[in-house]
């Protein structure tokens, strides 16, 4: 019997990674990655999350999930939110904390949004799996291999994402507690 798979739309080796090993072998389908061009959209967290799944799906003519992680300082309202790929790339980590520098109030909350379509056409319904998890903008420590994790430390410990061996950052982040619900609806869902 050939495997059931599911399509993850990333050109990310590093994401393709860690969602690998957050979802183990529990997970009823094997992921598999195509990388896709998608326009970066512009909205709240659940419309970008929405409106880039139904065009995976419609350019991919199958099932897939996307991925859109925010980082949402509360001093500036949620801002960057959906937009920090863009703020990391001008910015620099540096660039990040340099933000938030009049501010007292450096609290974040990371955001991870997988969204899933089942359809092969027309996707009307798209599923969001999302996980959040709080923390605080610091100087960059740790490993520059991943985004913005070493401006990142999550409440209740003193080092950043970066700091963290990865196994303990895959139990706690924002990410694991989107693909926990999405592990959860598959193997409640598979057929």
């Amino acid at each position: 019997m050939a495997h059931r798979t599911l399509t993850f739309v990333t050109g990310n080796a590093k994401k393709l990674e860690e969602v690998r090993a957050i979802l183990g072998s529990t997970f009823p389908l094997e992921i598999i990655s195509h990388k896709l061009d998608l326009p970066e959209l512009q909205g709240d967290i659940d419309e970008v999350s929405i409106k880039k799944c139904q065009e995976a799906a419609r350019l991919l003519q199958k099932p897939v999930v996307v991925e859109d992680t925010c980082l949402c300082f509360n001093a500036l309202n949620g801002l960057p939110g959906p937009y920090i790929k863009w703020f990391l790339e001008k910015l620099k980590p540096e660039g990040l904390t340099k933000l938030l520098a009049g501010w007292e109030d450096k609290s974040a909350e990371a955001v991870c949004t997988f969204a899933y379509c089942a359809s092969n056409k027309e996707c009307l319904d798209v599923i969001l799996f999302q996980g959040r998890t709080k923390g605080t903008i610091v100087p960059p420590r740790g490993t520059r291999d991943f985004g913005w994790d070493c401006v990142f430390q999550p409440d209740g410990y003193d080092i950043t994402y970066a700091e963290m061996p990865k196994d303990e950052k895959n139990k706690i982040s924002h990410r694991y507690r989107a693909l926990d619900k999405m592990r959860d609806y598959f193997i409640k869902n598979n057929n």
